[in-house]
């Protein structure tokens, strides 16, 4: 195969780029990117002063088969020495809180917090996991998180642990959300083992097989829990700039909006603002909307099936304070949809990344997620909400929730329109049915990115990495 294109230059778009460039089988591979900037929602600010804020995702997970890839790139990428781990038994990793009914409550960790009834909870955690395992297997083919969990485990670890860790880590609505496309070991778990709990001591099925390398082999002996990077976390796509632009089979391009692609005889027409490009194959790491407005119209079922993934809207605003300001030690507290609508979720980056402070002087980093599902509720449109009213609210609800009074002396809103897709019930039929469509018509088009299989860093790096496997073994 001769040309590649890859269009979008965020992680997953940058991976995709990356494994193709290790293949003999590939001469060529052609990069767009519509932005000014490669990484995507890897967006790091760095302060002359030395302070590091993150405006997208702060932490990344070693474990499984996709944490382990992440870190087999990054040892290939030569950046172990900038890796910043945070282990099993730090307090960022120990201590998680809910925020609810107008108190910070820790999370139950440990024997004893699974034994003994914790605030806001209502009774012992052993005694839902020990009933779980005596409910029936649902014979849906898909079910939301909320039911689900509700069904299993009881409504009232569904209602405020559930709901707001979809906030967290979706900025999504629960009770929309599909169990089986946002956490497929639960659902695997429970068609397998007929249990969630079984499911998690047995296990759930087989996954992809990745071999550790060095970094992630210390990675479980060591215990890390999450990782960042010394510069922030947007030192890895800039790695990985540089290494396909040392390459040599590389070509990058920012500023190039994909205008319309059209199918000519054995190849792609990929139509710029200024000129054309041909390929022999593309690989989309774009939103599933922006590819859907640049496909030839005569591929309306594929089309669709695009528009019909939802987004939301997050806005992330960092906030500085001087000297130490948290109540508690811990990695964050999220707050479910019950609480408060707008605000998701308080992240106190000191605690996990204390390395990302500013080397003089006493400061506590925090950053608070506002919106996603419900952001046109309480904001009104994105398009029209102005920095300081989000501001405004970030700072209310740390003097709320946190109790601090004091100004922030530094503070960056950034908002990230469609940042999130959202997997609704019936994901897995939709990414199947457009798959399924592209393999029919012999497309030479692959899908990757966090549109379809998995929201996480690591997740949009591995989808990158298979779009290129399959790629490769049908080539």
């Amino acid at each position: 195969m001769r040309t590649v294109a890859v269009l979008g230059g965020g992680i997953g778009g940058l991976a995709a780029s990356y494994y193709l460039a290790k293949s003999p089988q590939i001469s060529k591979v052609i990069v767009l990117e519509s932005s000014g900037r490669y990484g995507g929602w890897l967006w790091s600010t760095r302060r002359s002063d030395g302070a590091v804020f993150e405006h997208g995702p702060r932490g990344i997970r070693p474990a499984g088969p996709v944490g382990r890839n992440t870190l087999n790139m990054v040892e290939d990428l030569g950046l172990e020495s900038e890796i910043l781990p945070v282990t099993y038994n730090h307090a960022a990793s120990k201590n998680r809180y809910l925020y609810v009914n107008g108190k910070l409550h820790k999370m139950p960790s440990g024997i004893g917090g699974v034994l003994r009834t914790t605030p806001p909870f209502s009774r012992p955690l052993l005694l839902s996991v020990a009933m779980e395992m005596l409910v029936k297997k649902s014979k849906m083919e898909d079910e939301s998180v909320h039911s689900f969990v509700s069904r299993r485990l009881g409504k009232e670890l569904a209602d405020m642990a559930i709901d707001s860790l979809c906030r967290g880590v979706f900025a999504g609505d629960c009770r929309k959300l599909s169990v089986r496309s946002c956490f497929p070991p639960l659902f695997n778990a429970e068609q397998l083992r007929g249990s969630v709990v079984l499911g998690m001591m047995l296990g759930s099925g087989p996954g992809p097989v990745v071999i550790p390398g060095p970094l992630a082999q210390r990675s479980s002996t060591d215990s890390w829990a999450q990782w960042s990077l010394r510069r922030g976390l947007e030192s890895l796509p800039e790695a990985i700039t540089g290494w396909l632009t040392q390459s040599g089979k590389v070509q990058l391009h920012r500023h190039a909006t994909v205008k319309q692609l059209r199918r000519s005889a054995s190849s792609w027409e990929i139509h710029l603002e200024d000129g054309t490009i041909s390929a022999d194959h593309i690989i989309s790491a774009l939103p599933a909307k922006a590819l859907s407005t640049v496909l030839p119209s005569s591929f309306q079922p594929l089309i669709q099936q695009l528009q019909d993934i939802s987004t939301a809207t997050v806005a992330v605003v960092n906030l500085e304070y001087e000297g130490s300001v948290l109540p508690v030690t811990g990695f964050g507290h999220l707050i479910p949809s019950s609480e408060n609508l707008g605000v998701l979720g308080v992240v106190y980056d000191s605690v996990p990344f204390p390395q990302h402070n500013r080397p003089n002087g006493d400061t506590t980093r925090l950053t608070v997620m506002m919106g996603g599902a419900w952001f046109q509720e309480v904001f009104g449109a994105p398009e029209e909400v102005t920095e300081e009213c989000l501001l405004a609210a970030a700072t209310e609800a740390v003097h709320c929730q946190l109790g601090v009074t004091t100004a922030p002396s530094w503070s960056r809103v950034a908002l990230h329109k469609d940042c999130i897709p959202q997997y609704h019930l019936g994901h897995w039929r939709r990414v199947e049915s457009m798959r399924s469509y592209i393999r029919k018509k012999l497309l030479p088009l692959s899908l990757a990115g966090s549109s379809y299989d998995g929201v996480s860093v690591n997740d949009v790096i591995f989808s990158g990495r298979r779009a290129v496997e399959e790629l490769l073994e049908t080539a």
